[in-house]
C-alpha cells in the first residue's frame, strides 16, 4: 500500500499550520495551564484546528487524536496523531525549539511523519517505504556503532533520574561514548535521521510529541522503541533510538543491565 496521498496532505497541513503559528511566533501569547500544568495559547488551539480542518476535509473516515482538541473516531482503521506546538514552552519564550508533529497510524502501525519546525526552519517528513527526507533532501542515519565514535543526545530524563539502578545504567553508558548533548524535541531526531548523532534516549515524553519522528527515523534506516525495546503505541512515554540496529541492540542490553 502506497501512502504518498496521506504524506502530501500532511505536508499541507503542516505548511498551513506554520502560517498559523508565525502569526503569534514573537509576538506575545497569553499562556493557560492546562490539568496537567503543561502551557497552552491560542497559538496552540488555532494551529490544531487548522490542521483538523485540512486532514478531516480529507479523510473524513479517519480518526484524529490531538493534544488541544483530543481524540474522534479513534478506533477508525487510520488514526491521525497530531501535537501543533510541540515544545510551548519554547514557543511562548520566542526560542526555535518548537515543532508541528503530524503522524498517521494505520491499524496500529505509525506509517506517515512530518516534523515542521518554523523557527528552525527545518521540516522532515516520511512514509513508509519512501525514505526520509529533511527540507527536501534524502537523509539517512550513521551507522556507527562502537562506543567511542558514538555521540549520544538525551531530552527529558526525569523519570529515569528518579530510579536508582536505571540512572546508574545510564551513567555507565555516558562515560562510553564520544559526546553528550541534549540537544531535544525534535531536533535531535531530525540530527539521528540525518546523521549527525547516533543515539537518543528519553524517559518522558508522550506518543504525540514523538510519533511523526519514529517514522522519520525509521525510513532514514534507524531504530526507535521504547526503554524496553518494545515498538510504540499510544501508551508509549518513553525513547531508545538508534541510528543502526547494532547499536540499539547494545544501548538496549545496557540500559536493561
Amino acid at each position: 500500500m502506497t501512502y504518498k496521498i496521506y504524506l502530501d496532505k500532511a505536508r499541507e497541513a503542516a505548511d498551513a499550520a506554520e502560517a498559523v503559528i508565525l502569526k503569534y511566533f514573537g509576538k506575545g501569547v497569553d499562556v493557560q495551564l492546562k490539568g496537567d500544568l503543561s502551557p497552552v495559547t491560542q497559538a496552540d488551539i488555532e494551529t490544531e484546528e487548522t490542521i483538523r480542518a485540512i486532514l478531516s476535509e480529507a479523510f473524513p473516515e479517519h480518526g484524529f487524536f490531538g493534544e488541544e482538541t483530543g481524540k474522534s473516531q479513534e478506533d477508525a482503521e487510520f488514526l491521525w496523531l497530531v501535537d501543533p506546538i510541540d515544545g510551548t514552552k519554547s514557543f511562548v519564550r520566542d526560542t526555535p525549539f518548537f515543532s508541528t508533529q503530524i503522524a498517521l497510524m494505520h491499524k496500529g502501525e505509525l506509517v506517515v511523519g512530518v516534523s515542521n519546525a518554523p523557527a528552525y526552519r527545518q521540516q522532515a517528513w516520511a512514509a513508509r517505504g519512501t525514505g526520509a527526507f529533511l527540507n527536501g533532501e534524502a537523509i539517512q542515519c550513521s551507522t556507527v556503532a562502537d562506543w567511542p565514535q558514538v555521540s549520544l543526545s538525551v531530552g527529558n530524563l526525569k523519570t529515569l533520574a528518579g530510579d536508582e539502578a536505571g540512572w546508574r545504567r545510564y551513567g555507565d553508558l555516558v562515560t562510553q561514548v564520544n559526546r553528550l548533548r541534549g540537544y531535544g524535541d525534535f531536533c535531535h531526531y531530525h540530527m539521528l535521521a540525518a546523521g549527525q548523532c547516533e543515539l537518543v534516549l528519553e524517559s518522558d515524553v508522550n506518543i504525540l510529541d514523538i510519533a511523526a519522528l519514529s517514522v522519520i527515523v525509521r525510513e532514514a534506516g534507524g531504530v526507535f522503541t521504547d526503554l524496553s525495546g518494545a515498538p510504540l503505541d499510544l501508551d508509549t512515554t518513553t525513547v531508545l533510538a538508534a541510528g543502526s540496529a547494532p547499536l540499539h541492540a547494545a544501548a538496549l542490553a545496557h540500559m536493561q543491565g
